[in-house]
């Protein structure tokens, strides 16, 4: 009984369009797509029907929507990060501030135990079942950060190949993706002596020495 007057008084305190985006991610992740149906959703968000239908279109855009509240600010916030760098060394930054800061918003903007957990299941049902718009990552997240990225690069080496700065990215991104998998395996395998051996700051510190002396040694070649 207290349970339920928690979470009547949570939810009370909560947008209608925050409730909804709350219980449908809940369910997507429990049931899947099809599993999770809009009477479900609704009645879990203390809402109606029509609620899903005035704020978000329907069941396809609501489920695109849960995705983009988590993708969207890791974008942003690997964007800004990126930004300040620049900002702050009047575009002429070290090497290393880049790659730096830009791994520690990524990889920390991802191992949050509680959010990495839904992502990972949300993750987990589009792989198996897909329903989101086959270019809407691409476009809306890894683009976006990939070019910003890029200008970067650019800006701290004119000389740099264009058409091959991308490559560099995604041998970044490829590196930090791993470093976030093994983290997340790690967590659910409850070893915590390997766990620690294991630290991000160190593996961050590596990426960051090893990307900035491969990229060095790349511009040293391609003159």
């Amino acid at each position: 009984m207290e349970i339920n007057e928690e979470k009547n008084e949570i939810n009370n305190n909560k947008s209608v369009k925050g409730r909804l985006l709350d219980s449908a991610e809940e369910l997507f992740c429990e049931d899947g797509f099809e599993g999770a149906s809009i009477r479900d959703i609704a009645a879990s968000a203390d809402c109606n029907i029509a609620s899903v239908n005035y704020y978000f279109g329907g069941k396809q855009q609501l489920y695109e929507e849960v995705w983009r509240r988590h993708l969207i600010p890791m974008r942003d916030m690997r964007i800004a990060s990126i930004e300040k760098v620049m900002n702050q060394s009047e575009n002429k930054p070290q090497l290393e501030d880049i790659i730096k800061s830009f791994a520690d918003t990524f990889v920390g903007s991802m191992i949050d135990t509680e959010k990495t957990s839904r992502m990972s299941k949300l993750m987990a049902r589009e792989y198996i079942d897909k329903h989101l718009p086959a270019d809407m990552f691409l476009k809306e997240i890894m683009m976006p950060t990939v070019s910003a990225m890029q200008k970067a690069l650019m800006q701290t080496f004119p000389d740099l190949d264009e058409s091959k700065v991308s490559f560099i990215v995604f041998s970044l991104i490829g590196q930090l993706v791993h470093l976030v998998h093994v983290r997340m395996m790690l967590e659910h395998s409850g070893d915590e002596t390997t766990r620690e051996l294991f630290s991000s700051v160190e593996v961050i510190n590596h990426i960051v020495k090893f990307s900035s002396a491969g990229i060095r040694a790349y511009i040293k070649e391609g003159k």
